[in-house]
């Protein structure tokens, strides 16, 4: 049996209180609590604006749709991600082109996007970074290659909820970003998502997108669909968002205490924490020649794991059709392995995960 979970998600009688309130006020779907929770975590992520959608992944599409991008078109992306982060592409009628990952940060290589964009001679008409794991990818040399071809630039911040690059929150980076608030992530309303942007006319088209494309009351300008924020959901993420920056601490303080156990052994390669970014830790992820071995240990001995992804995104049967050069993202698929790192964990717990990691490699 599971003695220490790879998730805990952290939800007590702050939320049950805000959403009895919802409840009471008897407006349950999309509403003033919607409202009030858009402006609080735009102004977190220091963004001129927030959408709230249904879930990431309608965010994606959202704030895709919103900049554009639609059929015939192509969007660079990470091939080791979530799935979401190129089905959003593909749900706008355009085209994912997948360029390498770095092996250390496994977020996307600026040069290896900038050559993406030349193979295609420029023809690309977005760069889509995915900040995995809660590191922020290297925004500013993506952003150099995005101005130089005129393309925008998203952020998928889906697991970076409170993390920063050269001292500015994600989502306030690019043209557009988009947030996760599954019950795993680093804060949660059950399901649910944000698009943050100081583009006024994306904000505008993206929430009249995500309600059936309407403008005014039975005005509808432009096919739309149901991609909007229940008012429960917010209310819960109202709450969460109060305590984000305490999770993020308790992500950051265990963290740094697998770090310094783990640091020095051989077998085993700690996540890399740049100087110019604040990782937030959605996932603590090590890298092992020998994970399989590892994760089954870990698990024997009561300690819940996660491979976060076991297949690059180019491999699934649903993109075998993509051709796709991205020898590290695939190297990196075999080899990463994923810690309890949550914000529940005792001290006790952090120490209990390092050694028993240290032991199994003893």
């Amino acid at each position: 049996m599971t003695t220490i979970p790879i998730a805990d998600p952290d939800l007590g009688e702050e939320e049950q209180r805000r959403v009895s309130e919802v409840i009471d006020s008897g407006v349950v779907a999309d509403g003033p609590t919607v409202r009030t929770f858009e402006e609080e975590f735009a102004s977190y992520c220091e963004a001129d604006h927030a959408v709230a959608t249904s879930n990431g992944t309608t965010a994606l599409h959202a704030a895709l749709h919103a900049l554009g991008i639609g059929e015939g078109d192509r969007v660079v992306t990470s091939p080791f991600s979530f799935v979401a982060s190129a089905n959003a592409v593909r749900m706008t009628g355009a085209t994912p082109v997948f360029a390498d990952i770095d092996p250390e940060t496994y977020n996307l290589v600026p040069d290896a996007v900038a050559e993406t964009f030349e193979a295609h001679d420029g023809e690309i008409d977005a760069i889509l970074a995915v900040h995995l794991y809660g590191l922020p990818a290297d925004v500013e040399p993506l952003a150099e290659v995005a101005d130089e071809y005129d393309a925008d630039l998203v952020e998928d911040a889906a697991q970076a909820h409170g993390a920063t690059y050269q001292g500015r929150p994600v989502g306030s980076l690019g043209d557009a970003a988009c947030f996760s608030f599954y019950p795993t992530k680093n804060m949660t309303t059950g399901e649910g998502g944000m698009i943050t942007t100081d583009r006024a006319d994306v904000a505008e088209r993206a929430a009249q997108f995500i309600n059936h494309g309407r403008d005014g009351a039975y005005d509808h300008a432009e096919l739309g669909h149901n991609f909007r924020m229940t008012s429960i959901a917010a209310a819960i993420g109202r709450a969460q968002l109060e305590k984000l920056p305490e999770y993020v601490d308790a992500r950051r303080r265990n963290a740094r205490e697998l770090t310094d156990r783990l640091s020095g052994m051989s077998a085993v390669a700690p996540p890399f924490d740049p100087p110019h970014a604040r990782h937030a830790y959605h996932q603590y992820t090590i890298r092992s020649s020998d994970r399989d071995g590892l994760s089954e240990y870990l698990e024997s001995s009561g300690i819940d794991t996660g491979v976060y992804y076991p297949t690059p995104i180019h491999e699934q049967p649903a993109y075998e059709h993509v051709d796709a050069d991205a020898p590290v993202a695939e190297q990196t698929a075999d080899e990463v392995l994923s810690l309890p790192v949550h914000p529940k964990l005792s001290d006790d717990d952090v120490r209990t995960i390092a050694t028993i990691v240290q032991s199994y490699f003893e």
